[in-house]
């Protein structure tokens, strides 16, 4: 059930594309997790900030139904790439149809496997204006020494999902893995000279980290 708050807030924002109304009912028909699915709000703030930064080559981590790879696609030139890291290839034909569908086939790559590995994989000198990071969030610190000396200065990673349900600031913080991760995940980019960062409070929590 949508938050009273959460309807508002999509009413009036700007009406996403057709494409990402069918993709979100299918990504609610044949996962079992849909509630991972970026959604229109924040599908619009990754496109407007794609345009914002003039980013060209981008790196997102977590793929799930290609639903935030097709926002960022559409704030792209007609030279723009995104390298795009999933693990499950269930989603593979969803993802490419997703991506037909919206005409943003031709500007996204998609690598199979876990993304650790996959990064590992990429050539050194591989570069990128953006990052979006939203996959295991038992990984998210390594994620970020693996990709912040893969962006450029002035470059902006985006990590979703840094307030886990309030779990980071409760009192006691809870032991799991997940929670202790974002929690030290949080705490690095906090406390790291190397950039900048905000988080703002939408969906479950949504960081910007902007390399200096």
């Amino acid at each position: 059930m949508e938050a009273p708050l959460d309807k508002y807030i999509r009413e009036h924002s700007t009406p996403v594309p057709e494409v990402l109304a069918w993709l979100e009912k299918q990504t609610n028909i044949h996962t079992n997790y849909p509630r991972m699915l970026s959604g229109a709000v924040q599908g619009n703030l990754l496109k407007m900030l794609v345009e914002l930064s003039g980013a060209r080559r981008i790196l997102e981590i977590g793929a799930f139904t290609g639903y935030s790879s097709i926002c960022m696609a559409l704030g792209l030139g007609p030279q723009g790439h995104i390298d795009t890291l999933e693990i499950n290839d269930e989603l593979e034909p969803l993802m490419r149809e997703a991506w037909e569908r919206a005409g943003v086939s031709h500007l996204i790559e998609l690598h199979l496997g876990p993304a650790l590995e996959t990064l590992n994989a990429l050539p050194p000198a591989e570069s990128y204006d953006m990052v979006f990071i939203d996959a295991n969030k038992r990984e998210y610190p390594m994620y970020y020494e693996a990709v912040l000396p893969r962006l450029k200065t002035g470059g902006l990673i985006v990590a979703d999902d840094t307030l886990w349900d309030g779990k980071v600031y409760a009192q006691p913080v809870p032991s799991d893995s997940q929670t202790s991760a974002l929690v030290r995940f949080n705490e690095t980019v906090a406390s790291d000279p190397r950039v900048e960062t905000v988080i703002l409070p939408l969906r479950d929590g949504l960081t910007l980290i902007r390399k200096r």
